[in-house]
């Protein structure tokens, strides 16, 4: 197995040209333990974590941008994050212990493309952009079709995700991230969700809801969405909207939970929060 550590972004593209295949290492949260239990096993390894162009946490205009090395302690520590996207952090709290959210990455948590990937949700309802990069050049897919599949994205051979772009939220939204697994701390999620809504005199002008291990791959609830568009946000309407969501998802079974439990805990998370809405509006 070939271990390949370039220097910088251009000698990094260059060396996945020639190996497409390659193994690209991050912070090494996910691959080592994948390497170390015998379940992965590449030709080459591309070790990326020294790559500085890609630590970054930016404000660009009409965007944030966040390079694809940025950990999960960078996130938690932006002020620019806090300002403006503080449920990313927060989501970003939720990973692992300190010691994994100072080595894992917002680029690696997208790329393992596992369900559970506690940024996904957060990313999704906030409608992010993926920067996708080869020798050739860079392209930009909406998170919305990065996935494919179970553990599959659009990603093709020679490329890399290298960042991430979010528009600005506009202001007066509420927005929060919820999530819940076998303990308080350092768990995989059963469910997570990150929701945003804008609501002016008790109206709903603005909703997104996005859900996480709950499918093969995070979900955005457009019918839910479409349903409480514009609507006065009453006890009636919470209700209406819950029963709305139950047709709106197809949860999965697996180790950590079932599909009925699954569908319950989605309901509960978006009445706590609409209820939540409706108190402070």
């Amino acid at each position: 197995m070939r271990f390949l550590n370039p220097s910088n972004l251009h000698e990094a593209l260059t060396l996945l040209s020639k190996f497409p295949d390659c193994k690209i290492l991050a912070g090494g949260t996910d691959v080592c333990v994948q390497l170390r239990g015998g379940g992965l096993k590449p030709k080459a390894i591309l070790n990326i974590w020294g790559l500085n162009e890609l630590k970054n946490i930016r404000d660009e205009g009409r965007y944030i941008t966040i390079g694809a090395l940025s950990t999960h302690t960078d996130i938690i520590r932006s002020p620019l994050i806090h300002k403006h996207i503080p449920v990313l952090a927060k989501a970003c709290r939720t990973i692992g212990a300190v010691q994994v959210q100072n080595r894992g990455t917002i680029g690696g948590n997208v790329m393992n493309a596992s369900p559970a990937g506690d940024t996904l949700p957060v990313l999704m309802a906030y409608a992010a952009d993926v920067e996708v990069t080869s020798i050739a050049g860079q392209r930009w897919v909406p998170f919305e079709g990065f996935f494919t599949g179970y553990r599959a994205t659009v990603v093709r051979p020679g490329e890399m995700v290298t960042g991430f772009r979010i528009a600005w939220p506009p202001r007066g939204e509420r927005a929060d991230f919820i999530k819940i697994g076998s303990r308080k701390a350092i768990t995989i999620s059963k469910v997570m969700a990150c929701f945003r809504a804008r609501i002016e005199h008790k109206k709903i002008v603005g909703i997104s809801i996005a859900f996480g291990s709950v499918a093969p791959v995070p979900l955005r609830l457009k019918q839910t969405e479409a349903f409480l568009m514009g609507r006065v946000l009453t006890h009636k309407t919470i209700d209406e909207a819950v029963n709305k969501l139950a047709s709106d998802i197809t949860p999965i079974n697996d180790i950590r939970s079932t599909a009925d439990y699954r569908r319950h805990c989605c309901g509960v998370f978006l009445r706590r929060f609409l209820l939540e809405s409706l108190c402070v509006s």
